[in-house]
């Protein structure tokens, strides 16, 4: 199956390693990846916030890109932009578009997976060959669980993960505050959410939390940078793609963990 990488913008900007590991990842279990080069952001900023007829050329854009038969699914390391594309593209064609943009539109997200989704529904499996001998919590981000509805399929995988202890993450389907602009416009709200999330993260013991959303990884690493509690955080397609030929698993030589120099 050929694939399609939508790498968004926040991973390609801030976590490239996130982007080379879905990459990997997926190529080792015999796709073949292909990284469309015209893709942008999905719009899912302007929507958002409330400018939805800006975020037009944002969705004729990623239709052009992805809406042909070039690629035969289209893969995002992150639950909330596969939630924008899947529902918030709809929304912006339906009330700004045209019948063309409706149509390719639809022809996207017929074909558009979270990453956990892909390997699992499509590609059929939990055991992907990784490999991790460290302590792990999830936390499932509020567009994966609420929106696109991923439910257990990260957990099955990690679950799977040679050497990996998961340990349950206390109150997990709590919001860790991020909420894009919420953290901005509500910053004290937001700052109460993610202390509460990482203080449960605190009492798993876990060496690392991680998630689906660079986004919500971003805001809980530097909650845990900030308090010093020496849990890292590293995205599902890192420990996914690690194998025991990349050594002892320690995904901070990988880049992995570098939330408390942009907290």
């Amino acid at each position: 199956m050929r694939v399609g990488i939508f790498a968004t913008c926040l991973v390609d900007t801030l976590y490239p390693e996130v982007v080379r590991a879905t990459a990997r990842l997926l190529t080792r279990l015999g796709q073949e990846v292909v990284f469309p080069e015209g893709q942008t952001c999905c719009g899912q900023m302007h929507i958002n916030t409330g400018y939805q007829r800006e975020a037009l050329p944002l969705v004729r854009n990623h239709v052009e890109v992805f809406g042909d038969d070039t690629v035969d699914a289209v893969v995002l390391p992150s639950g909330s932009c596969t939630g924008s594309v899947r529902h918030q593209h709809p929304l912006v064609a339906e009330r700004f578009g045209d019948a063309a943009l409706r149509e390719g539109v639809e022809r996207v997200n017929a074909k558009t997976y979270d990453l956990s989704e892909f390997i699992v529904d499509v590609l059929g499996l939990v055991d992907v060959g990784a490999w991790f001998p460290h302590t792990v919590t999830y936390h499932p981000t509020c567009h994966s669980l609420r929106m696109i509805h991923i439910g257990s399929r990260p957990m099955r995988l990690l679950q799977h993960v040679e050497g990996l202890e998961l340990r349950e993450l206390p109150m997990a389907t709590e919001c860790c505050g991020f909420g894009g602009t919420f953290a901005v416009k509500n910053a004290a709200t937001s700052t109460a959410m993610v202390e509460d999330k990482v203080r449960h993260i605190g009492e798993t013991g876990a060496e690392y939390c991680t998630a689906g959303d660079a986004s919500c990884l971003t805001n809980i690493g530097g909650a845990m940078s900030r308090l010093k509690m020496g849990t890292r955080t590293v995205h599902l397609a890192q420990i996914l793609a690690n194998t025991r030929a990349d050594g002892d698993g320690d995904l901070t030589l990988q880049g992995a963990d570098r939330t408390e120099a942009r907290a």
